[in-house]
């Protein structure tokens, strides 16, 4: 018979339950709020775009490129015709603000080396992100090859650029989910499996991963119709719930089964094992919400994506195991180990004391020899870590887009056409104190600044109203309304100038080239006080993001590190525990940080992960998430030991004693959650999305390292050394009263 405590805990998981099936029908609509385009908040990349929409009113503020081949040479009298042809039906779609080809400007930058031309399409939407127009953009592209095919068989018509990329990107991480979803679920179950002996106890876990998966897609939903967040979100939270939500089901049906061994009333085991099993995860998923609330402070929006979801991930696991868990497992009490598979860890006693017995002379074997464990286990770690100081931070060389994407396809074209500078051009506003079509000062410093720029080596064109006009300011009559609309402001005062790269200047070399223009100013170039330049474009985009993550690193890193030692000093009420569990974190995010140089930056078994050469650098969106990341899932392991290390000194035993008994009691525990870890995380390599294979591949090895020689050689070790010192100075108070069952123990 249940007391009003347990009803009141049922009625508790009811309201949870009703609450995340409400949630479950908005999860599979979440993708369609979600974001690839990237956005920075105040900075100078993302400014250009709104100054070209609202004091220029470009019809080219979003863009895509149009790529034909197949066709007669757009300069022949049958191609401009072809080209007449693609040009209106193009001006008639809805959504399209503007269109500009060879027929517009005479210009060999449309015609490419050996053959092709492209068109370049204005976007301008009045429902939703310029996104939701390219599935309308290729409809209308197939239509029109289908129609052009009859007299021009070979003809092929691709989208490309900014936009297009980006909804390719969409599509290649939703593949990446699902192919990952369907790798790590059947290895988790197999390895609970192994861990359980027992069909439902196993499916606990698996079903709580996937309805905290489910239930902040759909409240990262809801937030993404006022936020902007981006696609990463899917991917977090897959890969976060897979493995927070199953580590944090898998402690506590741990305990459950644990108590039940020495005591028949379910409910008083389903509350013993909520009131030590939750308060350990309430210390583990702070420690891990803070990491993530950390990267809140990142005015980039991929980034606080990461931490939104994380943070909800973090948020609906640890509810559902303190509340849905405990209520499901006290109505099944020994049913739990219902659907024994033979030949798999036994749900036997016996068995079960054996692996603790063999788990608990490891852990005499370190208390006696704590150096040597320390010595032995912490050089290699050091050695792997201090491969991380040569972590570099710029874009990735190579071909790391999914190369089967038709925008990826169209990039390669227009790069042996020798015209991919048109996706990665600069876009330069040049404002002067002058009006530049109605003064000689502001055109001729307009013409000199655009000839400085062409004469640059990187550059393989400039275009801007004095290069459309010759330098001529007389012949600004006859350019068209909608190119002046595009080239200057309303006010006259600015000017933008598109300077296209050669094809031989990496992103990398644009980059540094966006920061040169920045930082030299718009006086030295143009000879005219008060001159001023803003960069924009992919290149721009790119150095503000490195900018930006290089500089808030050490905030974020501080913002996790004081957060976690305030959360660590509240649940265990020790200095040294808290600071020493800091100290082993920081030392597992160097050592996974030197592994990720070693094999993505600098190559080192590299092919395994079917990326063909070394990287040379790393996305710089990967090491300040995998660091709020891994800092937070390192400490789950840390917690759950020490937390049973402390019970066992309130319960009257010695520090000699506690602490193999820590370990017998968490280690196999930790072996199985890491390998769930560790198996979900690794799914994420195999995807075609190389971001998120440097993620999955830095915190499957972060977990790895952690779990093995850090958690249960070096930390008990640590904890031998400093004695009584661990618990300093309030940690053995004993805060509450011990259960009443000794299972609990």
């Amino acid at each position: 018979m249940t007391t009003p405590a347990h009803v009141r805990h049922f009625w508790l998981a009811s309201v949870v339950l009703v609450a995340v099936l409400a949630l479950l029908p908005f999860s599979f609509h979440a993708e369609r709020h979600l974001e690839t385009a990237t956005r920075i908040e105040g900075s100078e990349a993302g400014k250009v775009p709104e100054e070209l929409a609202t004091r220029f009113h470009s019809p080219f503020v979003d863009r895509v490129v149009l790529v034909i081949q197949g066709l007669p040479p757009a300069d022949s009298d049958e191609g401009e015709q072809a080209l007449a042809t693609i040009e209106q039906r193009l001006q008639k779609e809805p959504g399209v603000s503007g269109v500009v080809s060879y027929l517009d400007f005479r210009d060999s930058i449309f015609l490419g080396k050996g053959g092709g031309t492209f068109v370049l399409i204005g976007l301008a939407s009045t429902e939703g992100p310029v996104e939701s127009l390219v599935p309308k953009l290729h409809d209308l592209d197939n239509s029109l090859q289908s129609e052009l095919r009859r007299r021009y068989p070979g003809v092929k018509l691709e989208l490309t650029g900014e936009t297009p990329l980006n909804f390719d990107i969409r599509k290649a991480s939703s593949d990446d989910v699902r192919r990952a979803e369907s790798l790590a679920i059947p290895a988790t179950l197999a390895l609970l499996l192994l861990a359980f002996g027992s069909v439902v106890a196993a499916l606990i876990p698996v079903v709580i991963g996937q309805l905290a998966i489910a239930s902040a897609l759909a409240i990262a939903g809801f937030f993404a119709l006022h936020w902007h967040l981006s696609i990463l979100v899917q991917n977090l939270s897959t890969m976060l719930g897979l493995g927070l939500g199953i580590d944090y089901a898998l402690l506590m049906v741990s305990r459950f089964r644990e108590v039940i061994t020495s005591e028949q009333d379910k409910f008083k085991c389903s509350s013993v094992a909520a009131r030590w099993a939750g308060r350990t995860l309430l210390i583990s998923a702070a420690t891990v919400a803070i990491g993530f609330l950390a990267l809140l402070t990142v005015p980039i929006t991929e980034i606080r994506s990461i931490g939104v979801a994380g943070f909800l991930v973090a948020g609906t696991s640890v509810l559902l195991c303190i509340t849905l868990v405990p209520a499901l497992l006290g109505t099944l009490g020994l049913h739990i180990n219902a659907g024994h598979v033979p030949f798999l860890a036994s749900v036997d006693g016996d068995r079960v004391a054996r692996t603790e017995n063999r788990w608990r002379r490891w852990g005499k074997v370190v208390v006696a020899h704590p150096w040597a464990a320390i010595v032995l286990a912490g050089a290699p770690l050091l050695l792997l870590a201090a491969q991380a100081a040569h972590l570099d931070t710029n874009v990735p060389r190579g071909d790391w887009l999914p190369s089967q994407a038709e925008s990826v396809r169209a990039l390669h074209t227009l790069e042996r056409m020798d015209r991919v500078g048109i996706v990665y051009s600069l876009r330069v506003i040049l404002e002067l104190p002058d009006s530049i079509a109605q003064t000689d000062a502001g055109w001729n410093a307009l013409d000199r600044f655009s000839k400085r720029l062409a004469t640059d080596p990187r550059s393989e064109r400039v275009i801007s109203l004095t290069t459309i006009a010759d330098s001529n300011r007389s012949a600004l009559s006859d350019i068209s309304r909608d190119t002046r609309r595009a080239f200057l402001s309303r006010d006259g005062r600015a000017a933008l100038l598109e300077v296209l790269p050669a094809s031989s200047v990496t992103l990398n070399d644009q980059v540094a080239w966006v920061r040169e223009l920045r930082k030299e100013g718009a006086q030295i170039f143009t000879g005219l006080p008060g001159a001023t330049l803003r960069v924009g474009g992919i290149p721009a985009l790119t150095a503000d993001y490195q900018t930006i993550v290089r500089d808030r690193f050490t905030s974020v890193l501080a913002l996790v590190v004081g957060g976690t030692l305030v959360a660590l000093m509240a649940g265990f009420r020790s200095l040294f525990a808290a600071v020493k569990a800091i100290a082993l974190n920081l030392l597992s995010v160097a050592a996974s940080f030197g592994a990720l140089v070693l094999v993505f930056q600098e190559g080192h078994g590299i092919r395994l992960f079917r990326v063909p050469e070394g990287t040379g650098s790393i996305f710089p969106i990967v090491p300040i998430v995998a660091f709020a990341i891994v800092f937070g899932l390192s400490m789950d392991y840390e917690v759950f030991l020490v937390a049973r290390v402390l019970e066992a000194r309130r319960s009257g035993l010695s520090e000699l004693e506690a602490i193999p008994e820590g370990i017998a009691k968490t280690a196999g525990l930790i072996t199985s959650a890491a390998a769930i870890m560790i198996v979900v995380f690794a799914a994420f390599t195999f995807g075609n999305f190389l971001v998120i294979k440097m993620l999955g591949f830095t915190l499957a090895i972060a977990v790895f390292i952690d779990a093995t020689i850090v958690r249960i050689v070096i930390g008990p070790a640590l904890l031998r050394v400093a004695g009584d010192w661990n618990w300093w100075p309030g940690g053995l108070k004993t805060a509450r009263h011990a259960p009443e069952i000794a299972g609990g123990q």
